[in-house]
């Protein structure tokens, strides 16, 4: 495979013309954000919102040429409206914008339903737990996919142990990574572990569209989402965009960590997006060596919140050395300890969860086809 670089990429995009000026996307300043990594290459097209229909015919004319390169092993090319967007005094009220997006958010092919596993905050086990749930779900003889939305700080692919980067299909649609029976796909594939990801918002939105959407999962039950923190533009653009069946709110006892929980749960309700309920992970230390509980972090603090938000409390998750030096080794304990004490805790909220997802769809009617 021949080597690939910065400018053979640039070489290649300033062959592209747009059409209405007739001068090619690099000399007009288009091009922003271009990473080349072991073949794998990622950019943003800087356009004008307004355009934006006709524009994604320019962004797959842009992603084909570069993937026809010779070395180029996977494209990722996204739309951003930053430049046109950053003049503040722009008359026209915000809610011209809403127009540009659908009214009922695009199918998934292939999946039945997706949740979404999230924290208001960081350092709360959430990755651990989207991590062990999933292995839940597929021990009920699910098939479950799992999608890393933290792109700047994706852990995925440490904590299930995949190395390698994923193919892609003819129709140039990436394969997901295989491991533990799961269907995954990470931006941590793409890029080196320790290679920062210097991408503004309408980049990191238009790379999760891509990353759900221009995917190749085939049949998948459940498709759960390892959120990243927070309730900025990647979590907005995975509840406004996304199909999402329902949302699991991950926090541990703590008040501080909490206040950001209600905050995530809140971010649900007001897009419609169903919380299926609350997880206490860390709710209580057991002793390696002795057995003993301690509540180093308090305890039933996200009951509580629970029940004062009147959303499902699904349970407790202890803080335990096995847990952690298993996601550390990229061996989760629900995969490797399937019989345990542990893994026995994830299968039942697992099982909570899948319950919640049924009589949602049940509910609601199925909103995803299965093609």
């Amino acid at each position: 495979m021949s080597d690939v670089s910065d400018k053979a990429v640039l070489d290649i995009l300033s062959k592209i013309i747009e059409r209405k000026s007739g001068k090619d996307v690099v000399s007009l300043g288009m091009v922003s954000g271009l990473i080349v990594k072991e073949g794998n290459v990622g950019f943003a097209l800087e356009i004008d919102p307004k355009d934006a229909g006709e524009m994604e015919v320019l962004r797959k004319e842009c992603e084909q040429a570069v993937f026809g390169m010779d070395g180029v092993r996977s494209v990722s090319a996204v739309l951003t409206a930053e430049k046109a967007a950053a003049p503040s005094a722009s008359k026209a009220p915000p809610q011209q914008q809403q127009p540009q997006q659908p009214a009922q958010k695009p199918d998934v092919p292939g999946v039945a339903s997706i949740i979404a596993v999230a924290s208001g905050k960081g350092g709360v086990g959430r990755s651990t737990c989207s991590v062990n749930l999933a292995l839940g779900l597929a021990a009920q003889g699910l098939n479950v996919g799992m999608l890393d939305a933290d792109i700047y700080g994706p852990s995925l692919p440490r904590m299930l142990g995949i190395t390698g980067k994923p193919q892609t299909t003819d129709k140039k649609k990436l394969l997901p990574m295989e491991k533990w029976g799961l269907k995954v796909m990470s931006m941590g594939f793409l890029v080196e572990e320790d290679t920062p990801m210097i991408w503004r918002g309408p980049m990191v939105m238009s790379a999760l569209q891509q990353m759900m959407f221009d995917v190749e999962w085939g049949q998948i039950d459940v498709l759960v989402v390892d959120m990243p923190p927070g309730t900025g533009d990647a979590q907005l653009t995975m509840a406004q965009r996304v199909p999402l069946t329902g949302a699991v709110i991950v926090s541990t006892p703590q008040d501080i960590a909490l206040l950001d929980a209600r905050k995530g749960l809140n971010m649900f309700k007001k897009v419609d997006v169903p919380v299926f309920g609350i997880i206490e992970n860390m709710s209580y230390f057991l002793c390696p060596s002795c057995g003993d509980r301690s509540d180093i972090f308090g305890h039933g603090g996200a009951k509580q919140t629970a029940s004062e938000l009147n959303v499902d409390f699904l349970g407790e998750i202890p803080l335990h050395m096995q847990i952690r030096e298993t996601s550390d080794a990229g061996t989760p304990v629900t995969a490797t300890a399937p019989d345990g004490e542990h893994a026995a805790i994830y299968k039942e909220l697992a099982t909570k969860i899948q319950d919640r997802i049924e009589g949602t769809l049940a509910e609601d009617g199925p909103s995803i086809i299965i093609e």
